[in-house]
């Protein structure tokens, strides 16, 4: 069938996006598979000045899944515009940037720079950013906070779609949802990662020099599935989902609960050619499964 799907006015051949902070910039994977291939290209998340991010350990394993504190570690806009964004295949896949700042006021600055580049299809707000004016709250914990950072970027966005990226760690994910679909949303991506930590009993000490990091992989999907389920019931605009996907199987668990489309992310890790064959693998699964159109296939879960 016809993998296209329209999101928010941006044309994808597929559903299948990397997830930011997972894939790099994209370059470093173009080894393992053609990048324009896939659906969509989202590079690691990207600030106004270069970031060295959290010391190290950044990065440990645990059952089903992993942790990371790696802290938005990246260049700055820059030098990924000047540097990694021309050597993208931008013109047949698009790529779309992850924006990380502290307040409203460096998001619109960030989105707008991003947004003059023609080579950048669309925008995602990581609003799981500490605000630095709210004694380090995350934007995303909050319905005013949140929207306040949707409104900035969409101001500056010029015609480029804005994507929110929301955090799961939250009472109602809905009540957050809404309110960025409010502030002028075009499209929400559930979820980010759970808060979580792990520790050595040997040496007595966290596993990440943060302590506290963010757990994804298959460990979240049963999660993800669950904040996707309620974001696309709440709201009227697309959905991508995020979180613990494996298998071609798992992306289209993700569009029956009501994704549009879904972001590849610590598969990456484990699977540097995972994204490409989780694309050649769906026109498969899909004749398997009798499904010939994604409108009829998507939110169609009995219940």
């Amino acid at each position: 069938m016809d993998l296209s799907v329209n999101l928010a006015g941006l044309a994808l051949k597929n559903p299948v996006l990397t997830a930011s902070g997972t894939f790099g910039f994209g370059l470093e994977f173009s080894r393992f598979g053609d990048l324009k291939s896939l659906g969509g290209i989202i590079v690691k998340g990207m600030s106004l000045k270069p970031r060295q991010g959290n010391p190290m350990q950044r990065i440990a394993e645990t059952p089903c899944g992993m942790l990371n504190a790696v802290g938005i570690q990246n260049p700055g806009a820059k030098e990924f515009v000047e540097k990694k964004l021309p050597h993208l295949p931008w013109k047949e896949t698009p790529v779309i940037v992850n924006l990380y700042a502290a307040s409203p006021e460096e998001f619109g600055e960030l989105s707008a720079y991003m947004a003059a580049q023609e080579a950048v299809a669309a925008l995602e707000v990581n609003i799981s950013c500490p605000n630095v004016r709210h004694g380090g709250v995350a934007f995303g914990h909050d319905p005013a906070q949140a929207a306040s950072v949707t409104q900035a970027v969409k101001k500056n966005a010029g015609d480029k779609p804005v994507m929110v990226k929301l955090s799961p760690n939250v009472t109602d994910i809905a009540e957050i949802a809404r309110a960025v679909r409010d502030a002028g949303a075009d499209m929400l991506s559930a979820i980010n990662t759970l808060r979580a930590m792990a520790v050595d009993v040997r040496t007595r000490r966290p596993e990440l020099s943060n302590v506290i990091g963010g757990l994804s992989g298959p460990a979240i999907k049963p999660v993800a599935l669950r904040c996707v389920y309620e974001v696309a019931k709440a709201v009227d605009i697309p959905v991508v989902g995020v979180g613990g996907i494996a298998s071609a199987r798992d992306i289209l668990e993700f569009i029956l609960v009501g994704a549009h489309a879904v972001q590849i992310g610590t598969a990456n890790f484990l699977r540097p050619d995972f994204a490409f064959k989780a694309v050649s693998a769906l026109p498969g699964l899909l004749d398997e499964l009798g499904v010939t159109s994604w409108d009829d296939f998507r939110g169609s879960l009995r219940v």
